[in-house]
């Protein structure tokens, strides 16, 4: 797999644009093995999103534009660090309609999210929101036909491709599968994000 298009970004930024998620996610964690074994020149910060990576702080742009444009990606593999635990109470007033949805019992529904193993994507949205990977395509959902004025801090929820948990009280229209007790957002801890781009997440049931 290669990177599909390099774009400058003002000064000293690129934007990396790829044909997937999926690709964006096997690009973005090859930028963060090779900067781990320093063989990727100075970039103060790589940032993740949907299609694309933006490389800010760049020293050579157009040095770097033309190597990314030449490096063949590997598939994306599960990477090896511990995943982080998230406790969820499986007690979200849309799991009944997720689970019909999927055409099982939401009994079932519980055992397939709580079984998979998810990988944050990207980061958006609010401060701590992450947009998490890891269910296959046939359990893909709809945003609510009517978003929500408020949803719940710490309320785990479905759209489209993505799980993602909500870290304060904001509007929404994902579908409310659980919640969970976990702080999502804290500026006194370092990261102050629970969840960051590339780490590895796994949903475990607590009892209602």
């Amino acid at each position: 797999m290669r990177a599909r298009r390099v774009f400058r970004v003002g000064e000293r930024a690129l934007l990396v644009e790829l044909a997937s998620g999926t690709e964006t996610e096997a690009f973005h964690a090859e930028l963060l093995r090779r900067r781990a074994h320093g063989a990727l020149p100075a970039v103060r910060e790589i940032v993740p999103a949907a299609r694309t990576v933006l490389l800010d702080g760049v020293d050579a742009p157009d040095l770097l534009a033309g190597q990314l444009r030449e490096w063949t990606i590997p598939p994306l593999h599960a990477r090896v660090e511990r995943a982080i635990d998230v406790p969820v109470r499986y007690d979200g007033p849309d799991l009944a309609e997720v689970a019909a949805l999927w055409g099982v019992s939401v009994e079932t529904a519980v055992r397939i999210h709580s079984a998979a193993e998810f990988r944050v994507a990207f980061c958006g949205f609010a401060p701590g929101f992450g947009y998490l990977t890891g269910l296959a395509e046939q359990y893909q959902v709809p945003r609510r036909t009517t978003p929500r004025t408020a949803v719940p801090a710490g309320s785990v929820a479905l759209a489209g491709p993505y799980t993602g948990v909500y870290p304060r009280s904001s509007p929404g229209g994902w579908q409310l599968i659980g919640s969970t007790d976990a702080v999502l957002w804290d500026t006194s801890r370092e990261p102050a994000a629970l969840l960051t781009p590339g780490a590895r997440v796994r949903f475990v049931v607590e009892s209602r």
